[in-house]
């Protein structure tokens, strides 16, 4: 189950959140009270799915097309009712994005240090 409180997947008997501590269920729950557990959960689950277009456009083409694929599954998982399979597509995404942003870092670094290095070099 997903707490509707930060979105970590806890065990499906868990009284608390494991991460926040929030109050998955009350053991005496109110027959009045009607909440739809798919809006909550949809609502903490994020695609990551501008994230992987900028990474794409301006970082590491290959590793952002990947992180584009998991993010574009996010949001029909959700509309299928499959909320761990959005969760661990939005994981991917987010994985992804990181490592197109650290791809894209360190080829800049590398052409920056190369450019000083080169420039450094003609005057001696």
């Amino acid at each position: 189950m997903f707490c509707s409180s930060c979105g970590t997947q806890n065990e499906d008997n868990a009284y608390k959140c494991i991460k926040c501590a929030n109050v998955l269920h009350h053991d005496t729950p109110n027959p009045k009270v009607v909440i739809n557990p798919h809006v909550q959960t949809a609502q903490t689950i994020p695609n990551y799915l501008v994230y992987s277009i900028l990474v794409t456009l301006f970082c590491c083409l290959p590793t952002g097309i990947v992180a584009i694929v998991y993010a574009a599954q996010v949001n029909g998982k959700i509309a299928a009712g499959d909320f761990q399979g959005a969760a661990v597509s939005s994981k991917n995404a987010k994985t992804w994005c990181w490592v197109s942003f650290g791809i894209g870092l360190g080829v800049t670094i590398i052409s920056v240090a190369a450019g000083i290095f080169g420039v450094l070099s003609k005057g001696f």
